[in-house]
């Protein structure tokens, strides 16, 4: 798979006091001696730290030129503002854009109905891809996150992922990420590899797809699920190097990989 590290973002959220932009430059370095191509480094509207962050990585040019810089935002105005504003300059950038979509949050935090839901993450798409233009010069990838993929009906994360796929036209030689996260690990494995593999076969233009895993591990089985959906036909791998991460933890991306080198991959 292709691998991602989220150690930076997802990682950092998970500390009781999260690094200081010092801290977060002294980690990066590592990421990418590591062989780490991909890192998503923060959430650029969330703070001062996480915004300087981002600046300092492009500024000092920290980042070398096949590294890119994966930055997370959800589906506001006013954050995919200064969210574009992190990145310019830079040599490579995703821009990360993820909405909630289960029933549960449909219902109880939002009080939306799914075509509510659907203009939600429509909107956010637009908003990015009318700011692109102020990227010149940054090869840019675009990705999208059904926040609560595994406990949304498939058919549903199928509509709203292809609603965003309209905004942003993927194409074989311009790829959009789709990553569809196990976010609270309410699936079992086996579960989770159908829910990839249905999405796999069933959703439009997959070959303008790069399938992407970010499972949690909340039933302790992060990895299974993760070996299983790629499996299952996902092509990427998001992670944090040994399972630090939010609420009971990410997937141990160390762990995957040699499992993975011990099968002669």
């Amino acid at each position: 798979p292709i691998w991602c590290s989220v150690d930076l973002r997802d990682g950092n959220q998970a500390q009781a006091v999260p690094m200081n932009v010092s801290q977060k430059l002294e980690e990066f370095q590592p990421l990418v001696r590591c062989g780490f191509k991909e890192n998503e480094v923060g959430f650029p509207s969330a703070s001062n730290t996480e915004f300087t962050f981002n600046r300092r990585l492009i500024e000092d040019n920290r980042a070398p030129d096949d590294v890119w810089l994966q930055v997370l935002v959800q589906a506001r105005e006013d954050l995919i503002e200064r969210t574009v504003e992190s990145l310019i300059g830079a040599k490579k950038a995703i821009i990360h854009l993820y909405n909630s979509t289960s029933p549960a949050q449909r219902r109880v935090v939002f009080g939306m109905s799914k075509d509510q839901i659907i203009q939600v993450a429509v909107r956010g798409a637009t908003w990015i891809r009318e700011r692109l233009g102020r990227l010149k010069g940054t090869e840019v990838m675009l990705q999208y996150t059904p926040e609560s993929f595994s406990g949304t009906e498939v058919e549903f994360a199928k509509d709203i992922s292809e609603a965003v796929m309209d905004v942003w036209q993927p194409t074989p030689n311009r790829k959009m990420i789709l990553n569809l996260p196990d976010t609270v690990e309410v699936a079992m494995p086996n579960v989770y590899a159908d829910q990839i593999e249905w999405m796999c076969r069933n959703i439009k233009n997959r070959h303008s797809l790069i399938v992407s895993l970010h499972t949690h591990n909340a039933r302790s089985t992060g990895v299974a699920a993760t070996e299983l959906g790629h499996l299952a036909g996902a092509d990427r791998v998001e992670g944090t190097l040994f399972g630090n991460g939010e609420r009971t933890g990410n997937l141990d991306i160390v762990t995957v990989a040699l499992n993975l080198y011990m099968h002669g991959i």
